[in-house]
């Protein structure tokens, strides 16, 4: 049965990990299973667009090292994933962004090096939309790692450092220049959600723009483009909870549930599948 403080931050307890708390030098912690769907260089272009449903991202070209790295990642190898994108500069940008947060997100045990990577993505994403500002996986990509790291930080302390209204222009921009930006759609969706239950809907809506309906606008047209969502399911369910509490339990249980009966056509899908398990468990 899931709850509403029940956030998809990680599948690893804080005791996983040895060495120091505080270093990001020990490699990281490799994906748990070995049946989750494999692909190379070749064999993952025919599935870009339905591994890329999302957002939407030009694929590499055939061969290339950058679809290698794109096999890495959606095969769950974050780590090589990330160091091929970083060796590409601007052009591998995205995939290093990737792969290092959503690694972050799922996997990484220590909270501290799970927060300095959500750091280093928003500055290397910020730095790429501010020398390219209709850069939309840039500025998804900050707006994810914000998001992420608000949460890490807690919420209302990101809001009053000012990290919630970056968010949710970063956000605002993607969608009007990718108006098919699913995962746009779905993150906006669960800030407008979160900011609510945090202060309130009136200071919600006077302070910084965010209203119940809206959030369950964009929670619906992001599920719309991208259906196959077990994140956006299990965001939607949360956002149920907060917005309307204890009654909306049946329909957060649905969502959870479609998500975990989701088949995943990768490794983050995967992850998100096995959350949606873990939450119906709890």
């Amino acid at each position: 049965m899931p709850h509403s403080d029940f956030k998809p931050l990680s599948l690893m307890s804080a005791g996983a990990a040895n060495g120091n708390p505080g270093a990001g030098t020990e490699p990281w912690t490799p994906l748990p299973w070995a049946d989750s769907p494999r692909y190379d260089a070749r064999s993952v272009l025919p599935h870009w667009p339905r591994l890329h449903a999302g957002h939407e991202l030009p694929p590499p070209a055939e061969g290339s090292a950058l679809a290698e790295g794109w096999a890495l990642y959606h095969s769950g190898e974050f780590e090589r994933a990330a160091a091929i994108g970083l060796q590409h500069g601007a052009e591998g940008m995205a995939l290093a962004n990737q792969a290092t947060a959503i690694y972050a997100n799922y996997l990484e045990p220590r909270e501290s090096v799970r927060l300095a990577m959500f750091r280093q993505v928003i500055e290397r994403a910020g730095a790429q939309a501010a020398a390219e500002p209709d850069n939309c996986q840039a500025l998804y990509w900050q707006s994810y790692a914000l998001g992420r790291y608000s949460q890490g930080i807690s919420v209302a302390r990101a809001l009053a450092q000012g990290l919630g209204s970056k968010l949710k222009g970063a956000l605002e921009r993607v969608i009007e220049l990718q108006p098919r930006h699913a995962d746009a759609h779905l993150a906006l969706a669960s800030f407008h959600a979160e900011v609510i239950d945090k202060v309130g809907a009136l200071v919600g809506r006077m302070t910084y723009g965010v209203r119940s309906e809206t959030s369950i606008e964009l929670f619906e047209r992001g599920l719309e483009l991208h259906p196959h969502s077990a994140a956006g399911l299990m965001e939607y369910a949360r956002a149920q909870l907060m917005l309307h509490g204890e009654a909306r339990m049946a329909e957060a249980t649905r969502l959870y549930e479609k998500a975990a009966a989701l088949k995943p056509a990768d490794a983050r899908e995967r992850l998100d599948v096995e959350l949606a398990r873990a939450g119906l468990r709890d």
